[in-house]
């Protein structure tokens, strides 16, 4: 049976066994083609506000300007915002991922902290957490709570001291103990490196930053590999050619608070921009033993670029520099990423905070060898928020995030499951789909009863946007998929 007979009875059965399949078991997407049937690629992921926050004066019930990304925990994600809640002071919320469910589990009212910037951080049901302000001393906390509401517990009161304060960046958990930065405070009053127990026991500045040659103002949060603790600062560093100013670093310190170093400083050669990146906003990500990170600005355009780095210092590269605004409006691309990365196999994720088609932001993609850079979503469309300052949490084929703007700040899922497209050319059979989902492959199979698929590997090619394999019609029926 060639492809063009594919339209008997028998086969639309298998179709709609195939599609059944589909739907149960959300791994793969399926498509049986005709020479009539066409099922173009989407220009984009599918977009879903999942939630949007709602302020009223003087405070309100679910929060408002979420600041920072979400984590998950089945189908429920946890996040804080840093306005609202019944004393205006921000809150601690859970969502489940279909946008049902909205709890506002804490609200904060500046005795037990404000405003918390960060994310949180999930051990059994037990949420940990920052607050950049307020507290006993008024210059931040990190709390404790249960995911259902219960036991909340401030674990320790920044003092604005030699402690540290107005926490910025998230904690990172190892066995009983919490890792976390603080911008403000310290020795030299440019921020810290802390630590504390998850019952607020014995907490110790394990680093204090002294500007230059070291760094300051830690924005983010740690990773940790092994005995070492990886991070950066927004600024400070040693001065680069010619004195010029620095503008942050990439360190790493052993838990045990000794063997401070320097990998990387990000220098301002000519005060408005450089090529290798200025300000890193956000923490960093480890894959084998290359970090991944951000900086705000710098750059060959100064907007602000994706790069990578050894654990050792080495190699350090550009992946990606965000380009110019057209005509200072906007650019295809985004600028200005303040938040972090995630890594799925051999893609990253990330958002920029303005830029784009409409110059509010995107999310976009880039290979980890910098290339297939794709622009997955533009912000500034109508309830899809703007200028997103947190990074996004990959579950499945599903990015979720939030917005701090937009009203006041929405929760969104963006799907980053493709459609396949068919179209003939003459004795040829042209299949497509979008390159903003690398992470999906191209299967055939001769008898879908047998139920048994081989990868397409090879002619395999990028035109514009989309991959694009081209089958020749002179044999038996093909079927294929798209399989995660």
């Amino acid at each position: 049976m060639t492809i063009s007979n594919l339209m008997s009875s028998r086969v639309k059965i298998e179709h709609e066994a195939i599609m059944k399949h589909k739907f149960k078991s959300g791994l793969f997407v399926a498509a049986l083609f005709a020479m009539n049937a066409l099922l173009p690629a989407s220009a984009q992921p599918a977009f879903t506000n999942l939630y949007s926050f709602s302020a009223n004066p003087g405070g309100n019930s679910d929060g408002a300007n979420p600041q920072d990304g979400l984590i998950l925990s089945g189908n429920t994600l946890y996040g804080t915002a840093v306005n609202g809640g019944t004393y205006g002071w921000g809150t601690v919320f859970a969502i489940n991922t279909d946008g049902t469910g909205f709890t506002n589990l804490h609200s904060f009212n500046h005795n037990d902290g404000s405003t918390p910037f960060t994310s949180l951080v999930l051990s059994g049901n037990r949420l940990y957490g920052a607050a950049s302000s307020g507290g006993t001393y008024t210059h931040g906390t990190v709390f404790a709570i249960n995911t259902d509401g219960s036991s909340f517990t401030n674990l320790y009161d920044f003092t604005g001291g030699n402690d540290g304060g107005n926490l910025q960046g998230g904690l990172i958990l190892s066995g009983n103990t919490l890792y976390g930065t603080a911008e403000q405070g310290g020795t030299n009053s440019v921020g810290t490196v802390f630590k504390v127990n998850t019952d607020g026991t014995e907490f110790a500045v394990l680093y204090t930053f002294s500007n230059s040659p070291d760094g300051a103002g830690p924005q983010a949060g740690l990773i940790l590999a092994g005995n070492t603790l990886y991070g950066t600062t927004e600024g400070g560093g040693a001065l680069g050619p010619e004195g010029f100013n620095s503008e942050g670093t990439v360190f790493a310190i052993n838990t045990d608070g000794s063997g401070y170093r320097i990998l990387h400083n990000f220098t301002d050669l000519f005060g408005s921009g450089t090529s290798d990146g200025l300000q890193p906003y956000a923490g960093l990500i480890l894959s084998g033993d290359t970090l991944y990170g951000t900086t705000r600005y710098g750059g060959t355009n100064s907007r602000g670029t994706v790069f990578a780095i050894n654990t050792n210092g080495n190699d350090y590269a550009i992946l990606y520099n965000f380009t110019k605004e057209d005509n200072n409006v906007n650019n295809s691309d985004g600028s200005s990423p303040t938040a972090g990365l995630i890594s799925s196999g051999n893609t990253l994720y990330g958002t920029a905070s303005a830029g784009g088609v409409y110059g509010q932001g995107t999310v976009f993609a880039i290979n980890t060898d910098g290339t297939g850079f794709t622009n997955l979503f533009n912000f500034g469309t109508e309830n899809s928020g703007n200028n997103p300052v947190a990074g996004v949490a990959l579950s499945g084929a599903t990015l979720y995030g939030t917005m701090p703007t937009g009203g006041d700040g929405t929760i969104f899922a963006l799907s980053l499951v493709p459609s396949l497209g068919i179209v003939s050319a003459g004795n040829q059979v042209v299949l497509s789909w979008p390159m903003w989902a690398p992470n999906f492959g191209l299967q055939t199979t001769a008898n879908l009863s047998a139920g048994s698929w081989s990868n397409i590997t090879s002619g395999i090619n990028i035109v514009s946007d989309s991959y694009v394999f081209t089958n020749v019609v002179n044999g038996p029926a093909a079927f294929f998929r798209l399989m995660q």
